[in-house]
This record gives structure tokens, C-alpha cells and sequence, in this order.
């Protein structure tokens, strides 16, 4: 089992690499510092990796998920799991726009865009969890 993890910033996966190195696992990870959409498209440039996750987790840039979505979609394999965080968005997708904080807007509308997309994707089966922000787990078909 390999884990290949996408973030901008190496300090965000430094502050966990004590567990992971007493956990003996460090081997079984890829850090690739980079922007995510750039990562994605890099790891699509190599055949074998197309259809070869088992899972996806996505989180951070909200702007983005669907581009993600199109993305993962080619690497995770059939019965593969695509997993979104804050797809709740602190319950805002839910409120009338009047009662939702400025601060909230913005990622709300996307958060509200990707969940129609995904209603509507028939390339996946979903499940939305109200764990914490909100999860959406999509089972690739």
C-alpha cells in the first residue's frame, strides 16, 4: 500500500511525520509539495496511475473541487472512494442567504455547486455524512 499526499505547504505534513516515522510508515508515503491540480494533472501523465487509487481525500481548496473531481475520477479505480470535506460548510448550504456570515459566502456557493454536480453525477453513488462539516463519499460506478 502506497499513500500519496498533496499539499502546498511541507510544514502542514511535518507536524504529523513524528507519528508517521514511530508508526514505521514513512515509506509508504509520497509527499509531493505542489498545488493539487498540478499534482493530479502530473500524476495523469503516467498511464499506470490512471484507475490505480483506492482513495481520495480532498479537502482545503473548496474553488477546485470539481476540477478535482474530473481528475481523481481518471486515478481512482471503479468501486474506488472519492471522500470531500465541509460539504455541509458549518450548515450553510442549508440557510437562506441572508443568514449566512460573509466570511461564508464565498466557499458556500461552491460547496452548494459541487453538491449539485454531484447529485446529479451519474459516474458516481453518494453518500453525504453530517460528521463533523459534512462529508460526501462518492463510490466510483
Amino acid at each position: 500500500m502506497q499513500i500519496t499526499a498533496i499539499d502546498m505547504n511541507r510544514d502542514t505534513y511535518e507536524i504529523g511525520l513524528p507519528i508517521i516515522q514511530k508508526a514505521g510508515v514513512e515509506h509508504k508515503i509520497n509527499f509531493i509539495q505542489s498545488s493539487a491540480l498540478s499534482a493530479l494533472d502530473e500524476l495523469l501523465e503516467d498511464d499506470a496511475n490512471r484507475e490505480s487509487f483506492d482513495f481520495a481525500f480532498v479537502d482545503a481548496d473548496k474553488v477546485n473541487y470539481q476540477k478535482y473531481h474530473e481528475r481523481l475520477l481518471q486515478l481512482v479505480k471503479v468501486g474506488g472512494i472519492i471522500v470531500y470535506d465541509n460539504t455541509l460548510w458549518f450548515g450553510t448550504v442549508a440557510m437562506p442567504e441572508e443568514f449566512v456570515k460573509e466570511s461564508q459566502k464565498r466557499n458556500r456557493l461552491h460547496i452548494i455547486e459541487l453538491n449539485k454536480f454531484l447529485a446529479n453525477d451519474d459516474r458516481v453513488q453518494i453518500s453525504q455524512v453530517p460528521l463533523g462539516d459534512g462529508i460526501t463519499i462518492c463510490r466510483q460506478l
